[in-house]
C-alpha cells in the first residue's frame, strides 16, 4: 500500500477550517444562485441593483469576506494536494511563499476591484 502523505491530520485546526470555509462557500454561492435565477433575472436592471447595492459597506464586506474566505480554501487546497504527493523540504517551502504572495495579490486585485464596483476608485 502506497503511504500517505498529509499536511494536516483529520480533526485538527487546518482540517476543521477547510472544512468550515468549503461550506461558506457553497452556502454563499448557493444563495447567490437562488437569487440570480430564481428571483431575478439578468438585465440592466439587475446589473443597476447590483451596483447599487456595492454601495453598501455590509455588502462590500461580505464580498470581501468571500474573496478571502475563496482565497485560503484554493491556497490551502492546492498546498495540501502538493504535499499529499509527496513534496517537502526546499520545494515545500517554495511553494509555501509563492501560494502566499500569489493569494496575496489575488486579494488586493479583488479587492481594488470591488472598490471599483463600489464607485471608490478606478481599478
Amino acid at each position: 500500500m502506497a503511504e500517505r502523505y498529509t499536511s494536516f491530520k483529520p480533526g485538527g485546526r487546518r482540517w476543521l477550517w477547510q472544512r468550515l470555509t468549503a461550506a461558506f462557500l457553497v452556502v454563499v454561492l448557493a444563495f447567490h444562485f437562488f437569487l440570480l435565477h430564481f428571483l431575478n433575472h439578468a438585465d440592466e436592471v439587475t446589473f443597476a441593483l447590483s451596483q447599487a447595492r456595492m454601495e453598501s459597506l455590509t455588502y462590500f464586506s461580505l464580498m470581501i469576506l468571500f474573496l478571502v474566505t475563496a482565497t485560503f480554501h484554493g491556497v490551502n487546497g492546492v498546498y495540501n494536494a502538493l504535499v499529499n504527493q509527496g513534496l517537502s523540504g526546499t520545494r515545500k517551502t517554495a511553494v509555501k511563499v509563492t501560494l502566499g504572495f500569489a493569494s496575496l495579490l489575488l486579494i488586493v486585485q479583488g479587492v481594488r476591484t470591488a472598490l471599483a464596483w463600489a464607485g471608490g476608485v478606478p481599478i
